[in-house]
């Protein structure tokens, strides 16, 4: 098959699970790569595009009641708890993601943002054909979502400097598996800000 367009059809970008610990020094309970803040920082360009350019953004939170309740069984790995309700790290970084009025917003138990969630419903109603994913963590919850979506047959992007994942070899596993499900989707900041910036010239 032919590679596909960067963006085919009506984009939609996924801002996963930028939240306050990715900007504080403070124990989230998963482990960073180094360099993590760096990229997670550098998503606010993608997230800027989109609005300049109309696309529809929608932020999530991973978010855990206090009594644990609905951790199912993400403490049986690698990870510490996480993500719960009224930490300081948990909720979603507005202020750094410059997240708006205009913006949606979904919170999740889960590690993909398609798991029961009402994301099939909203991207449904904006007619959405290409998701664009940017955020935490490169390895689980933006990969899982990309599959997902693959799944659920739109195309999908990854922002490979705008995601970071719990170690460097996880995170370039994670983007080599993405990348093997749809060719081209991996992509960096410069080429998907690009990409965004000329399906607003192609719409004027």
């Amino acid at each position: 098959m032919p590679r596909q367009p960067t963006i085919v059809g009506k984009p939609v970008l996924l801002v996963i699970d930028i939240q306050k610990s990715a900007f504080l020094d403070v124990d989230g309970g998963i482990p960073h790569m180094p360099g993590f803040r760096d990229n997670i920082a550098r998503a606010r360009r993608v997230v800027d595009a989109a609005h300049e350019a109309e696309i529809p953004v929608i932020f999530f939170q991973e978010i855990h009641r206090r009594d644990m309740i609905d951790y199912g069984r993400e403490l049986d790995g690698s990870e510490d708890i996480h993500c719960l309700d009224g930490a300081p790290g948990t909720p979603v970084a507005k202020q750094e993601m410059d997240m708006r009025p205009g913006d949606y917003f979904i919170h999740k138990r889960r590690y993909s943002v398609f798991f029961g969630t009402e994301t099939e419903i909203l991207l449904k109603g904006l007619k959405a054909e290409t998701l664009i994913l940017v955020g935490c963590m490169t390895d689980v919850c933006v990969h899982y979502s990309f599959v997902d979506g693959h799944q659920n047959d739109y195309y999908c992007r990854v922002v490979s400097d705008c995601v970071g994942g719990t170690s460097p070899q996880a995170h370039q596993a994670a983007l080599n598996a993405m990348e093997y499900l749809q060719e081209g989707a991996v992509l960096t900041a410069d080429a998907i800000v690009d990409a965004i910036a000329a399906t607003r010239v192609a719409a004027a």
